[in-house]
């Protein structure tokens, strides 16, 4: 007697043949339940990451950026959770994890605010090699802390005036 039977409700030949990798983009389907409801909710992003293929285990990673704040989800590839997986976009990439993405984007963010925190020219930050000997700093450390806080004063006492 050779009987089928499904002990799950996710159709696993159909997801053993779902063809993506690392670099695609995907739309994973999510069932959410919330107070006694099911809804579906989508999760689309970049495939960073997918590990033991097509057994019983397998799992990919999906890494999307959200208000400029990177979010990245592991899904198991034959949950009943996982209602059903789009491909959007194909893409060729030469590496089959792509963890180095999760670096580059916060590289790339900090470079762009480095970039407008720059309000000056490289002409008005140069100084004169004259102008830097003259600065020759001849007080202790100590004396140099006195000397500032006694201007300070100075000038808070002429403001307020």
């Amino acid at each position: 007697m050779n009987t089928a039977f499904q002990l799950t409700p996710v159709n696993i030949e159909e997801r053993k043949k779902l063809n993506f990798k690392a670099g695609d983009t995907i739309r994973v389907s999510v069932r959410i339940q919330e107070k006694g409801k099911t809804r579906l909710q989508a999760f689309e992003g970049l495939v960073i990451a997918r590990k033991h293929g097509t057994e019983q285990g397998a799992t990919f990673t999906v890494r999307k950026v959200s208000n400029g704040v990177g979010v990245e989800r592991i899904f198991p590839l034959f949950s009943p959770v996982v209602d059903k997986v789009e491909l959007v976009k194909k893409s060729k990439t030469r590496r089959s994890k792509l963890y180095f993405l999760r670096e580059k984007t916060s590289k790339e963010i900090r470079r762009k605010l480095r970039s407008f925190s720059v309000f000056f020219t490289d002409k008005e930050l140069e100084v004169p090699a004259s102008e830097m000997e003259e600065e020759k700093i001849e007080e202790t450390p100590e004396e140099a802390v006195e000397a500032t806080t006694e201007e300070t004063k100075e000038e808070s006492s002429e403001e307020a005036k």
